[in-house]
């Protein structure tokens, strides 16, 4: 008999094209995801990846294990949602990806109210940026994910994988105390383009939607400082080395070193969605987490 644990580990080897990805986007040991896979070649009774440079691949027989497979995991997932549905239970695992920011200001908050109500619902959360939380959803690694997306900049999501918007996150321009800013109420990008930005590194969301920003201005941002954290960018303009675009959801209060300025023309604002998969559109756990996010409106109005 297949071990389906193992066959997700398998998936999860090949979409990440090493054992150590693959472990670490499941939230597992590599030795753990190893012995699976070998565990899965014995009962196959052939072998399922080889080894190419410093990372692995699929042979044959892996490729048909894991494309039948996934089939399989859908069937599944189609059929305990059904069995759930029938009974309205909300039980079972869910593993949960999110970016950082929700994590603090949406997930942290929602799950013990969720987990108090449903005490047979177990959940695990890992946190991920956008993109690839859409690849461990789409590929049944994890059952939800949480992302955002800026106006234009949008996530490519696949048809098997639905969205649901749960919120709308609006971001601030960040400046120091003591920065020509500061007393404004609010700002346009014309009044910023000569300002040094801390920033998101090139290629983040956060970070193509900064560059939108400055449409019909002729100019582009002046990038001075980067980091993946917005917490650090609150700590560098609190040190006066410029100014950033910092999102309200998951941002704690502020130091008194440092004024939130409302931003306008336009107002930057990112969707909040949670993900999960069609097949499992009629689980009542997945509609119990999506609800449970959706009553958390508190966590983005500050």
């Amino acid at each position: 008999m297949i071990d389906l644990d193992a066959l997700v580990s398998l998936r999860a080897v090949d979409a990440h094209g090493s054992v150590v990805a693959a472990a670490a986007a499941l939230g597992f040991t590599p030795s753990a995801i190893s012995q699976q896979v070998k565990r899965l070649e014995r009962q196959a009774g052939v072998a399922l990846l080889e080894r190419v440079g410093r990372g692995v691949m699929l042979t044959e027989q892996g490729r048909q294990l894991v494309d039948h497979g996934a089939r399989l995991l859908t069937d599944l997932e189609e059929i305990e949602a059904g069995l759930h549905r029938s009974t309205s239970t909300v039980a079972g695992r869910i593993r949960l990806a999110a970016f950082s920011t929700a994590m603090r200001g949406l997930v942290a908050p929602a799950l013990p109210a969720l987990l108090a109500d449903h005490p047979e619902l177990h959940v695990s959360v890992l946190e991920h940026e956008p993109w690839h939380t859409i690849e461990l959803v789409a590929t049944g690694q994890c059952e939800v994910g949480v992302v955002h997306s800026w106006g234009n900049a949008s996530l490519a999501i696949p048809e098997h994988v639905q969205a649901v918007v749960v919120a709308h996150d609006v971001a601030d321009v960040l400046v120091p105390a003591g920065h020509r800013l500061a007393g404004r109420t609010r700002v346009s990008p014309k009044d910023l383009v000569d300002e040094h930005w801390i920033a998101t590194p090139e290629g983040t969301i956060c970070r193509e939607w900064l560059h939108r920003m400055y449409d019909g201005t002729t100019r582009l941002p002046r990038i001075a400082h980067q980091s993946i954290e917005f917490e650090s960018h609150i700590a560098l303009v609190a040190a006066g080395l410029g100014i950033a675009l910092v999102p309200r959801l998951g941002r704690a209060a502020l130091p008194h070193s440092v004024v939130a300025v409302a931003a306008h023309n336009p107002v930057p604002t990112r969707e909040i969605a949670v993900l999960h998969r069609r097949s499992m559109r009629e689980s009542p756990a997945i509609a119990a987490v999506v609800e449970a996010f959706r009553r958390r409106p508190q966590a983005l109005s500050r």
